[in-house]
């Protein structure tokens, strides 16, 4: 059964993305023999070098990037990691402080957290009721001894966008590197690491049509990082391990796709959200949208009904596949940090849908998707 399948309508892009017929063609030839090692001088291992190279030059296309800037991770996850315990260390004492966003992933706020239990004095900037920081607050919280500031690029519940362009000019200006978690952004809307004057981003893979267990950190050329990972002298020794030439054609394959639909798709998302939402709110009476309507991703909804769980409105629908906050929280009954940060109450705030939209999905299955939430809700709200 495959995302596409009309036995069930996925809403949950934001969790992860089907990966794209075009990237599962171009990993095959290394599942069926292209195994060479890419350090390897031989035809075998020059060609998996090869595909390596056009992998990585394909994700710096995408993000305006070199690709010499651009190291290949397991994930996200990893190159946050890489990122926030890599420049913290390569500054040691002296630059030992740490800004970032209160509702960042739990990927940048757990090694934000981890350096602060080391040692390292961390700020937790607080953001509005529409989940924005305020780059005021960034600027203000900047010291001597800051070594990088975290803030992502949007999130992964509410889609709201943040202002990086404003945070890292603000931080350029006073010699303080920005990364940004762009998981969420890439492929959905532009990107473009010399437009944002960020000096770090990260990917993810699986959040853009390509596979899990790969992703990339751009890293701008003269900044340093201490290697997360020891060994070998790999990704111009800032990873070491040998590369997978099937992972990085994938993620080289994705990035070239997205590239190509990016238009097309950012404003078929959009439609096929503002349709969903308007369905929504015409039905459904008090219904509160968690987030700003404009200022976040064209293919995240996130509304909430008061009074009612969102995990009892996806239970009594099997057909329907959606999350109730971000997909890596969704067997907690707590309230999402992130809703939590943005002063949303939790009696609205429990009642949390995450409605994420991608290229599995069509205008009939969004006309499906809002009768069946309608008629779910009227059933709950009715015990």
């Amino acid at each position: 059964m495959n995302a596409a399948s009309p036995s069930f309508i996925y809403l949950d892009h934001n969790a992860s993305t089907p990966p794209d017929p075009a990237v599962a063609e171009a990993m095959r030839p290394f599942l069926e023999g292209g195994y060479g090692n890419p350090s390897s001088p031989y035809p075998l291992g020059v060609r998996a070098r090869e595909a390596v190279t056009r992998g990585r030059e394909a994700v710096a296309r995408l993000i305006g990037a070199e690709p010499w800037e651009i190291v290949f991770t397991s994930g996200g996850s990893e190159a946050n990691n890489m990122v926030l315990k890599g420049v913290v260390d390569a500054g040691k004492a002296s630059r030992c402080h740490v800004i970032t966003s209160a509702v960042e992933h739990p990927a940048v706020l757990n090694p934000a957290l981890y350096l602060m239990e080391l040692g390292a004095d961390l700020t937790v900037l607080p953001v509005d009721g529409q989940g924005r920081v305020n780059p005021d607050d960034v600027a203000r919280a900047i010291g001597p001894k800051t070594a990088l500031i975290s803030v992502m690029l949007a999130n992964n519940e509410t889609g709201t966008l943040q202002p990086i362009r404003e945070i890292a000019r603000t931080a350029r200006e006073r010699g303080v590197p920005v990364h940004t978690d762009a998981a969420q952004a890439i492929g959905k809307i532009p990107v473009d690491v010399n437009d944002l004057g960020v000096d770090f981003l990260s990917i993810a893979g699986h959040k853009l049509y390509a596979p899990k267990g790969v992703g990339a950190l751009f890293v701008r050329h003269g900044q340093q990082l201490t290697p997360l990972v020891h060994g070998a002298a790999q990704e111009g020794g800032r990873r070491a391990g040998t590369e997978s030439p099937m992972l990085a054609a994938g993620l080289g394959e994705a990035c070239r796709v997205a590239g190509e639909r990016l238009p097309t798709d950012t404003e078929t998302f959009r439609a096929m959200r503002d349709r969903l939402e308007d369905l929504l709110f015409a039905a459904v009476d008090g219904l509160v949208r968690n987030g700003p309507k404009e200022g976040r991703l064209p293919n995240t909804l996130n509304v909430s009904i008061p009074g009612v769980e969102g995990a009892r409105i996806l239970e009594g629908l099997p057909t329907l596949y959606a999350s109730t906050g971000a997909a890596c929280h969704d067997r907690s009954v707590t309230l999402s940090h992130v809703l939590s940060a943005m002063g949303v109450p939790p009696e609205i705030g429990m009642g949390a849908l995450r409605l994420t939209l991608g290229r599995s999905n069509t205008p009939a299955q969004i006309e499906e998707a809002a009768g069946l939430l309608i008629e779910r809700i009227r059933q709950v709200r009715e015990g």
